[in-house]
């Protein structure tokens, strides 16, 4: 769990995710198809296995509000991932917002999908202008300290992993499958597969034993092909039975065929 402490501006009341929602009309929404498949792949299988259901939240697209004494500024991650936080807010509400002065934990990871309009922005290029917001990786690495950064280009199927190291980010290196997170006992790396009709590589967690974690569909299809091939081993062995009744029945006909044959009445 990773806590925030902000700096409380005196004597006023900081707003709420109620008071600081995500929509935005000036924002029209995600740029691609991609945009919204690969965040809902990660949240499909972010599944740390150390942590109940309901203490896991994760978003895409949705403001991250970070500063309280500039409560209106926020970043919009493509995805991320936050431990140890209800499901919901407080318990009852689907979040309108993650508004962290609120909710006291920091996101665990984020990952920006680069587009050619964003590369600059998501890996830190950008000169600020001191009357604007700082640009996202100033935000996660200094303000909030997110312990991880991840940065995918599914143009070049480069995929970039930074790790909170005293108080800057540092390059990871991406070893076997990808990354391994041991704080959520999962790791992250690239999944040449077909998710949603699309065969391509998408960015998937996967679990201690190097295996790719199931999305709900994929784990209904797996057990529905077990059951199917239960019922066929259920099938086989019906017929085997079937043939091992046959063979008894026409091994019992021959022994009565030879006992009359003898003159003996098998009733008998």
């Amino acid at each position: 769990m990773y806590q925030t402490n902000p700096p409380q501006p005196a004597k006023a009341t900081l707003p709420t995710m109620y008071d600081l929602p995500s929509e935005n009309q000036e924002e029209p929404g995600l740029p691609d198809e991609f945009h919204l498949l690969q965040p809902e792949l990660l949240r499909l299988t972010f599944r740390p296995p150390t942590y109940p259901a309901d203490q896991i939240f994760s978003a895409s697209d949705l403001n991250l509000y970070y500063d309280a004494s500039h409560v209106q500024w926020y970043k919009r991650p493509d995805w991320f991932g936050v431990l140890g936080v209800p499901r919901l807010y407080n318990d009852q509400d689907l979040r309108l917002s993650y508004v962290t002065w609120q909710e006291g934990v920091t996101p665990f990871v984020v990952v920006e999908l680069i587009s050619p309009g964003t590369e600059a922005e998501d890996l830190g290029r950008t000169l600020r202008d001191a009357s604007k917001p700082p640009n996202k990786w100033t935000v996660y690495e200094q303000i909030l300290r997110i312990p991880y950064y991840i940065v995918f280009n599914r143009y070049s199927n480069e995929l970039q992993a930074f790790g909170l190291m005293m108080t800057r980010y540092q390059p990871l290196t991406l070893e076997g499958k990808g990354i391994w997170f041991e704080d959520a006992e999962l790791g992250l790396g690239l999944w040449q597969g077909e998710y949603q009709g699309i065969n391509r590589l998408w960015l998937r967690w996967y679990n201690r034993d190097q295996q790719w974690i199931l999305t709900p569909a994929e784990q209904e299809a797996q057990r529905a092909e077990q059951e199917a091939q239960r019922a066929e081993q259920e099938a086989q062995r019906a017929e085997q039975e079937s043939q091992r009744a046959e063979q008894e029945a026409q091994r019992a006909e021959r022994l009565a065929a030879q006992l009359r044959a003898l003159g003996v009445e098998p009733e008998a």
